[in-house]
């Protein structure tokens, strides 16, 4: 199962800790890439499409906790 992503009016927030600002994230991606290799035969890569991402898991940084959930981001208006 993909863990929740936030959007423009939500964020994560760890469960356990409250951290808001450091997560580290498994990803899956699946991609077209051009090479273009030099007469030399030295590859490099011009440009790459992602055709597909799934974020497998989302881990707090600070006390690595997987219990992550995204909450709505603050408005700005008192």
């Amino acid at each position: 199962m993909p863990a929740p992503t936030p959007d423009a009016a939500t964020r994560w927030r760890c469960a356990l800790c409250g951290n808001l600002t450091r997560f580290d994230r498994t990803v899956s991606r699946r991609t077209v890439e051009f090479v273009h290799v030099d007469l030399a035969g030295t590859p490099v890569l011009e440009d790459t499409e992602i055709v597909t991402e799934d974020v497998e898991e989302v881990r707090c940084r600070w006390c690595g906790s997987t219990d992550i959930e995204v909450v709505p981001r603050p408005t700005g208006t008192v």
